[in-house]
């Protein structure tokens, strides 16, 4: 008769469980926080939805996908650590961002000055989508997906509208954002003409916002300065940190965590 190749897989349990453990307890965590902390003083009223898709010039829709895209990725990898076979590490660590974020949107639906946005659950959806694809296609994360702040000036014209200090900044100033696409040059152009780590992005930012939907013309009795709004959209070289040799376990360690955020680096607007 034909012989049959039987493959196993080999499971480290332990870790898969501490894993489990580790992301439920996120999980819980962030839905205690938000209810005990971040809404505490919240109004809380009926179930209602909130349009706010042509809000930000989208930055802030960006901002969801990547969030949720990086918490997918991440629960994916970390579910092939343990040994567990690609596809159902793809099946159960790809729709972690995307459940991870649901709480805060159903949150926002009860409360006032926010809403349910169907607007931010397609973002959430969409990173987690990115991410699954591209392993079933490409086998790869192919196009990393990327993020980079800076402080805009726009957040010392008005004092504390787009926050104070540099962590108030991050959340509150979104025309600091930018998000990136970043691939392998030699991928499409230079066919392993340069070595693996270089990298090409695509990036995408906005300026000018002092408001979500248009510009105010005063934040707590200060005159908001006349800006216009516009989107910008940049090429820059990049790095692939975790194509770069090493044998140090730190250091590969340390390349993942930078290769989520964009090198910084001169760029073509």
């Amino acid at each position: 008769g034909q012989d049959t190749l039987v493959v196993t897989e080999t499971v480290n349990k332990p870790k898969l469980r501490a894993i489990i453990a580790a992301e439920t307890a996120l999980y819980l965590g962030t839905y205690s926080y938000l209810t005990f902390v971040w809404y505490k003083d919240v109004e809380r009223v009926p179930f209602h939805t909130y349009n706010d898709l042509l809000g930000d010039l989208q930055i802030d829709k960006f901002g969801h996908s990547y969030i949720a895209y990086l918490e997918s990725y991440l629960s994916y990898r970390l579910l092939r650590s343990t040994g567990l076979s690609k596809g159902k590490s793809l099946l159960y660590g790809g729709p972690v961002g995307f459940l991870l974020q649901t709480p805060v949107e159903i949150l926002d639906g009860l409360h006032a000055n926010w809403g349910f946005s169907w607007g931010d659950v397609a973002a959430n959806a969409a990173g987690p989508l990115f991410m699954v694809g591209q392993e079933l296609l490409f086998d790869e994360q192919l196009f990393q997906y990327k993020w980079s702040f800076h402080r805009s000036p726009y957040y010392k014209q008005i004092d504390g509208m787009l926050g104070k200090t540099l962590l108030e900044n991050i959340p509150r100033d979104y025309n600091g954002h930018t998000y990136w696409l970043s691939t392998n040059v030699n991928n499409f152009v230079l066919k392993d003409k340069l070595p693996d780590w270089v990298n090409l992005a695509a990036g995408y930012s906005a300026n000018g916002m002092f408001g979500v939907f248009r510009n105010v013309t005063t934040y707590r009795g200060q005159p908001v300065p006349k800006t216009q709004r516009y989107r910008q959209f940049f090429l820059s070289p990049d790095i692939d940190w975790t194509k770069i040799p090493t044998r140090s376990r730190w250091l590969k360690t340390l390349f993942v965590g930078l290769n989520y955020l964009k090198l910084p680096a001169p760029a073509l607007e």
